[in-house]
């Protein structure tokens, strides 16, 4: 597993061997970010990630704010015409970013990403209404988009108490087993 420091202290690796080797086979032909749909917000491009990664910089995938902005839909990969998946890529190197506590201070989106694990971890699914007030509360911007959620409710959007899922002892389960916290 190649390693590589993050802000000083601790490192972030590949996530594996395999993955390794098929990053490998990018060849540059960039169709996995001209189909991304998040593009135009990054600052690293899906197929400069994978470059980085290639080349053992790690770190600058980590300190970017395009790790954040990956939907995980999976465009890039259906594209690539080596089927490499960059969610794949980015996914374990986020979780380990998350668990040595290194994400950016500057950056909200971890932030909603801790909060969304919580949610589906608690319910077994997204309940909005405490997704939306857990992530007001830790980033402490309270009143921003009220109009918006006030508008959502009124259609029936977010519902005031959330719908357990019948397999939540299954989702307990996965998120036990894959280490997440």
């Amino acid at each position: 597993m190649q390693q590589a420091s993050v802000q000083g202290s601790g490192s972030i690796g590949l996530p594996s061997a395999d993955l390794v080797s098929v990053v490998n086979q990018c060849f540059q032909c960039c169709k996995c970010s001209a189909g991304c749909p998040v593009a135009s917000e990054m600052d690293l491009l899906p197929h400069q990630m994978v470059r980085l990664a290639v080349m053992g910089e790690i770190d600058r995938i980590v300190n970017s704010k395009s790790i954040w902005l990956c939907l995980t839909c999976h465009t890039c990969g259906a594209r690539c015409p080596n089927g490499i998946d960059v969610p794949a890529l980015l996914d374990p190197i986020r979780h380990q970013v998350l668990q040595q506590r290194k994400e950016p201070k500057d950056n909200t989106v971890p932030i909603f990403h801790k909060v969304f694990l919580q949610t589906v971890r608690t319910f077994g699914r997204v309940h909005e209404l405490f997704l939306i007030g857990m992530y007001k509360m830790k980033t402490k911007t309270y009143f921003n988009d009220m109009e918006l959620g006030w508008q959502m409710f009124k259609k029936g959007k977010i519902h005031l108490f959330p719908h357990r899922s019948s397999h939540l002892s299954e989702v307990k389960e996965i998120f036990n087993k894959s280490g997440v916290k």
